[in-house]
């Protein structure tokens, strides 16, 4: 708190002889005494609060300040007149800072401090006048004691959002400390209590979300309040782009709507799961954007539901290059000009299902250069390319362009 104040430097033009002040301090718990009947009358968030032990504690602390009050204006000061105004302003102060950890706004605190001054200030007046002080003092002790209100109000305010933001930055850490222990995949036990101490309502679902971190902003703005954020490594966007991971929850009932909020955010969109399974969806992501899958030009986000075969086949890079060459090697002998075209012609001719013109527009070419060249595989392979097991390792190691393998 600071050690001067307006209404000391004030108070110090003001003083009470003895015979006054003793007068007014007398009547102090008269006046607290009804200053708490007209807060409980007049402020509803107090009417049923202010009872029993609490409005002893609240008539004791009214009396407190407004004898700080009459301690400015006694000629008996200390060398710093700003002392007596001191622990007043520290029990505004804590008394603010008690309305937020109750979960109560300023609003109601800040109507008992006018219905307080109100209350006071007609008690007091009325002693004044009876005491017989001139109409120009009782005229500046008026003044003097609104601005000495003022200041306590002033100092619950600072009190009160002080606090707010000290509960505030202790749940950002919360739900940052969750965020890290739903993408690790911690066990339930954890997750929940790490979700109860951050007071984070539990969904049903979560949706893990790459995106630049540059458009994470706009994006939050248009989702559920419940949802996480963290940093990533790798980058979703642009080399050298800070990367953004969000968690949303409950986007399960309808994926469209995410993707429409995603739309033109170069995000990667992972699968709904399980809140407690957070974790897969995460890896889903990471491995999309690992593998390099590139984004739909039309702005959508990449979509790893549509990308559920290129994720499967590159779970094991090795074992799949193993089954190329394996499927591949009746053109080993083939100079590599010619394996690289008849590779081509059956990786079309198995997705499109031995339809000729079809396999001829994928490739570019005449139906006659297809149907030359698939006589070219089955001299070369023979009555294999009949038989569904060689079909089903010929689709799966064609299935996606030849990737060297790991390790």
């Amino acid at each position: 708190m600071a050690e001067s104040s307006g209404t000391t430097h004030r108070a110090a033009r003001l003083e009470l002889d003895e015979r006054v002040a003793r007068e007014l301090r007398d009547r102090l718990p008269l006046v607290a005494g009804r200053t708490i009947t007209a807060i409980t009358a007049e402020v509803p968030s107090y009417s049923g609060a202010l009872t029993g032990q609490m409005r002893d504690k609240i008539e004791n602390a009214v009396q407190i300040a407004l004898g700080t009050f009459l301690q400015l204006l006694e000629r008996c000061q200390a060398t710093d007149p700003s002392t007596p105004l001191i622990p007043a302003l520290e029990a505004a102060y804590t008394l603010g800072s008690g309305e937020a950890r109750a979960g109560r706004s300023m609003d109601a605190l800040l109507a008992a401090y006018r219905v307080g001054a109100r209350v006071s200030w007609r008690e007091m007046a009325a002693a004044t006048v009876a005491i017989g002080l001139p109409a120009a003092t009782v005229a500046e002790f008026a003044e003097l004691m609104f601005a000495y209100i003022d200041e306590l109000s002033a100092a619950s305010v600072a009190g009160h959002a002080d606090e707010l933001a000290s509960v505030g930055r202790a749940r950002q850490r919360n739900l940052e400390r969750l965020t890290q222990q739903l993408l690790a995949g911690e066990p339930e036990d954890v997750l929940r209590r790490s979700a109860e101490r951050a007071d984070w309502a539990v969904p049903k679902t979560l949706t893990v979300v790459l995106l630049p971190r540059a458009n994470l902003r706009g994006v939050l703005a248009l989702l559920d309040e419940r949802t996480l954020e963290g940093s990533e490594e790798s980058s979703a966007g642009e080399p050298g782009e800070e990367t953004a991971v969000v968690l949303v929850p409950d986007a399960h009932g309808d994926r469209r709507q995410l993707a429409r909020v995603l739309h033109g955010r170069r995000a990667v969109l992972g699968p709904a799961r399980p809140w407690i399974r957070a974790s897969s969806s995460y890896r889903r992501v990471t491995r999309a954007v690992e593998l390099g899958i590139a984004h739909p030009a039309d702005g959508e986000p990449l979509d790893t539901e549509r990308h559920l075969a290129e994720l499967l086949l590159s779970a094991d890079l090795e074992a799949l290059a193993d089954l190329r060459v394996r499927v591949l090697q009746p053109l080993a002998a083939l100079p590599a000009a010619t394996a690289e075209r008849l590779t081509e012609t059956l990786r079309s001719w198995l997705l499109h299902q031995g339809r000729r013109d079809d396999v001829a527009a994928d490739l570019f070419v005449h139906p006659q250069t297809v149907r030359y060249r698939m006589g070219q595989l089955r001299q070369l392979y023979g009555e294999r390319l009949s038989d569904p097991r060689t079909l089903l390792d010929l689709t799966v190691a064609l299935a996606l362009p030849a990737t060297p393998p790991t390790g």
